[in-house]
């Protein structure tokens, strides 16, 4: 795992990370909708499952930015907010285990 401390160049908030990929694919994910694209993420967690399994760290890397993406869209195409969904963990203190 990467040091957390550390700044790099790939630094990004989830808030920008959304934004960019809205910037980027909104009009294709809009029309696409939330059916198609629900079976797009699932198909990419297939792959993240596989790559799991496997010992391609590159691979495995890829296939979690592909999720993470696809998350990305489905948020933006039924107007979710991902950084303040994430305030259930980061703010509110969800208590127990996961």
């Amino acid at each position: 795992m990467p040091d957390e401390s550390a700044p790099g160049p790939g630094d990004i908030t989830i808030r920008r990370f959304q934004q960019f990929i809205r910037e980027t694919y909104y009009a294709r994910d809009a029309e696409r909708g939330t059916p198609g694209t629900f079976m797009w993420f699932v198909e990419e967690v297939g792959e993240l499952a596989s790559a799991l399994a496997g010992d391609d760290p590159v691979n495995t890397e890829e296939e979690f930015a592909d999720v993470l993406a696809w998350l990305a869209t489905l948020a933006n195409i039924n107007g979710i907010d991902l950084a303040k969904a994430v305030e259930k963990y980061t703010v509110k203190g969800v208590k127990g285990f996961k």
